[in-house]
């Protein structure tokens, strides 16, 4: 992958109550990136390929990074409700956006809440749904070290996986995954990492066209998962990338790149 290095900025806005640290970069239309249960990872090599066409927008999660808290969110629908309030008060909307794992799970709530304020919905290895076969991985059996390393398939085959993986984190990263950790154990502890009730309300989504990618070798978020919110939401579309894990867009970010920006263009 050839890019060429996109500006971003860090800052903190006020939204919906508190504020909220957002990154931003890259040209275009804007994109909105909700990031996982493990929290924002830094510009990856993705981010710079998407920001050659797209003004990213990534907002911290409440509670996480330098956004403040909100006691009364107690799970994943509260959360996605204020969401809505805080895309208004950044005036994003419609939209398109991806969201990764919890973020996905995210994403597929908000979308069934409110489906006209997005344009198009990316759902990566996305929680939320049970799978039919398997289950969701539970994080709080390792540390997070030992989770990131669970969520490749190959973890030493690229730069960037051996980075997040491999090398000693900084008190700052340690602090930016534990305090996303516990916004993850808030939000989905029980029933956990999913909502028995979302694939009942996910046809609501069949107006808004939507992508699902997944790895083949996802120990995280099984696959099947992937096919229950294929069957569930009208016209979705099921991409499955070979010899990938629980993050395409870090494993894989060529083919995620060329994948998730012709179907934002289709």
């Amino acid at each position: 992958m050839t890019t060429t290095s996109a500006p971003w900025t860090e800052t903190t806005v006020e939204a919906a109550g508190i504020p909220l640290q957002l990154i931003r970069g890259g040209t275009g239309t804007p994109l909105l990136l909700l990031h996982d249960e493990m929290g924002h990872p830094g510009w990856l090599r993705y981010h710079a390929a998407l920001a050659q066409h797209y003004t990213l927008y990534i907002p911290i999660h409440p509670g996480c990074g330098e956004s403040g808290r909100l006691d009364w969110i107690m799970n994943m629908r509260d959360l996605a409700c204020w969401y809505l309030d805080a895309l208004d008060d950044l005036g994003l909307g419609p939209v398109p956006v991806i969201g990764g794992s919890l973020g996905g799970w995210l994403a597929a709530e908000m979308a069934t809440m409110c489906p006209q304020q997005f344009q198009r919905l990316v759902l990566v290895g996305a929680m939320g749904v049970r799978p039919p076969v398997g289950e969701i991985f539970d994080m709080f059996l390792v540390v997070a070290r030992e989770y990131l390393r669970t969520s490749f398939a190959d973890p030493t085959g690229t730069e960037e996986t051996r980075q997040l993986c491999e090398a000693t984190p900084t008190p700052e990263q340690q602090e930016i995954q534990e305090l996303a950790r516990e916004l993850a154990s808030l939000v989905g502890w029980r029933p956990y990492m999913h909502n028995p009730n979302l694939p009942r309300v996910l046809r609501r989504l069949r107006k808004l066209p939507t992508l699902l990618v997944w790895g083949q070798q996802d120990t995280i978020v099984p696959v099947s998962a992937g096919e229950a919110y294929r069957q569930a939401i009208p016209g979705a579309r099921l991409t499955v990338l070979d010899h990938c894990g629980h993050r395409p867009e870090v494993e894989q970010p060529e083919e995620f790149v060329r994948i998730v920006h012709e179907f934002l263009q289709a």
